[in-house]
């Protein structure tokens, strides 16, 4: 049984999309559909995943709508069209937008609309108070939250496998480095604000807004939510828990209780893949993984699919 997952913001490194650039090189209508995509976001998707540094792919109105290309790129070009084999489907934070175009939920354009505003709209929110992100690595998960809810931070990435993404005031997160949970250690992330916090409550409103006026299909695919980690049948109903979740916990760490608990056998992470998967292998090492990269790993990732597709 196979599943496919998208990774979210953090996960960007310079130059990543350049050589599947390369790889479409002799295929036009790649470099135009990237064209028109650039177009809706507002931004030059391929000059980001090719020849911008990397402060410049960290500002969130730009990862966002780069992590969805690098995302699609990676699925278009092992499945083509063909995605029988495909069990299931998830995404961390941003990364569920690539997941709901891989369930057919959402149209390409409409996800890349919706991908660049959701961008654009929590970098503003970010801008209005000095906020942050820190890892939290190891520890007893219920002694964790509790300590930093203590200091007033929010756990707003459960990912599972011992970590925890802290978020909230600049202050609360110097506090929490001072002073960790017991048996864990703390590590900044350069990140530009308290994602999945209240603090993004102004993006959430914008973006419910748009996604009003989104068409949104029932998912062909099984697709699973962050909120909870289970599974939506309703287009619909994972569009709004999508929007919702922008200033709420991502609990990744139930999307993969979820996975194994389904029967999956394997997950392959796009590009840029290898956050996921890492977490995959110490959470449920029963699952196999395979991260999607570049091109060279097209053959062998057509035998993982063939392995594991179609259960």
């Amino acid at each position: 049984m196979l599943a496919i997952v998208a990774p979210g913001q953090g996960s960007q490194t310079p130059g990543f999309l350049t050589p599947w650039f390369e790889h479409f090189a002799d295929v036009p209508q790649i470099s135009q559909m990237v064209a028109h995509w650039s177009d809706i976001c507002g931004v030059d998707l391929q000059r980001l995943g090719t020849s911008a540094d990397a402060d410049e792919i960290r500002d969130t109105a730009n990862a966002q709508p780069l992590l969805l290309l690098g995302a699609m790129t990676g699925a278009g070009a092992l499945f083509a069209g063909n995605d029988e084999a495909i069990s299931v489907v998830a995404g961390h934070s941003v990364g569920e937008i690539a997941a709901a175009t891989f369930a057919k939920i959402l149209e390409a354009d409409a996800a890349f609309a919706l991908v660049s505003a959701r961008g654009r709209e929590m970098a503003k929110a970010a801008a209005i108070t000095k906020t942050g992100m820190s890892a939290v690595l190891g520890g007893d998960r219920d002694v964790v939250v509790a300590h930093l809810i203590n200091l007033g931070l929010t756990p707003a990435n459960e990912n599972g496998a011992g970590q925890i993404v802290a978020a909230g005031s600049l202050e609360a997160l110097a506090a929490l480095s001072e002073n960790p949970p017991e048996g864990a250690r703390v590590r900044p992330l350069q990140v530009a604000g308290a994602f999945h916090t209240d603090a993004m409550a102004p993006a959430v409103s914008v973006l419910a807004d748009l996604a009003s006026k989104t068409t949104a299909n029932d998912p062909a695919i099984s697709i699973l939510s962050n909120k909870e980690g289970a599974q939506v049948s309703s287009g619909r109903e994972f569009l709004n828990r999508m929007v919702g979740q922008i200033a709420g916990p991502v609990r990744w760490d139930l999307c993969m209780d979820t996975l194994a608990s389904m029967g999956v056998t394997g997950v392959i992470e796009m590009p840029p893949a290898g956050t996921l998967v890492g977490l995959i292998k110490r959470a449920h090492p029963e699952i196999e993984t395979f991260a999607l990269k570049t091109p060279e790993d097209l053959p062998a990732a057509r035998e993982f699919v063939a392995k594991h597709g179609g259960k």
